[in-house]
């Protein structure tokens, strides 16, 4: 039987966390992570749900997590996947409404809580944290922005060679040339705004046209110049 990781401690939370935001010194992390309030979490564990009560954000120490929000009969609309490093959740913490996303594991996670008195006592007494927050916010509402650019303006072949480019800078190719992401095909077409059907057949050209290879969930980059023609990619 695999056995749960063994959870971080208090030093190497902060270490992970600093690489993203540098602006803490040693008694901040210390009353960040002082609790050490770490889970582990298997795929398909629910971290958030929309609508919960924000007490707090949470920060992600490894795995890969999808934020996403519900629309008419369930179905899913993917918002964007966080990565180790990542702190999801804290806008809603700021404007002190309910949880607008949910998040869902899809790759074995380890997730810190940090509890809403915290990071609103850390804003509040450290500028330059505050300002990465703010920075932070204006990148993923840019992010929605072009999101919202893409749907009204690119089809969806266009949006799904885009999705895959975007998938490769965030999550990078192994050796081989493969995504280190593996997304079901219901995921991509959530992310993409489609069904899941048009994603098959869409991915099925890709492969015809010597785009990419299928095997399985994994997907393997072939070429990414025209791929990136494809998605209309400058």
């Amino acid at each position: 039987m695999k056995q749960n990781p063994i959870l971080p401690n208090c030093n190497q939370l902060a270490e992970k966390f600093g690489e993203k935001f540098q602006n803490l010194k040693v008694e901040d992390m210390n009353l960040l992570f002082w609790g050490e309030d770490v889970h582990f979490y298997k795929r398909g564990s629910i971290i958030y749900s929309e609508g919960d009560s924000a007490k707090g954000c949470y920060f992600l120490f490894s795995g890969v997590l999808k934020v996403f929000k519900t629309g008419m009969e369930g179905k899913e609309q993917i918002i964007r996947f966080a990565k180790p490093g990542d702190l999801i959740g804290f806008r809603s913490v700021l404007s002190q409404e309910r949880a607008c996303t949910s998040a869902k594991v899809i790759e074995d996670a380890i997730v810190c809580f940090i509890p809403g008195n915290v990071l609103t006592k850390l804003i509040q007494e450290n500028s330059n944290f505050a300002m990465e927050l703010i920075q932070l916010t204006c990148k993923e509402l840019d992010e929605a922005n072009d999101y919202i650019t893409d749907i009204a303006q690119k089809t969806v072949r266009e949006r799904l060679a885009e999705i895959l480019i975007q998938l490769e800078t965030a999550f990078g190719l192994t050796e081989d040339g493969t995504l280190k992401i593996a997304l079901t095909r219901e995921e991509l077409a959530n992310m993409v705004g489609t069904a899941t059907e048009s994603v098959i057949r869409l991915l099925s050209e890709f492969k015809s046209d010597q785009l990419i290879e299928l095997n399985g969930r994994k997907i393997k980059i072939l070429n990414t110049k025209a791929l990136k023609k494809v998605g209309g990619i400058l």
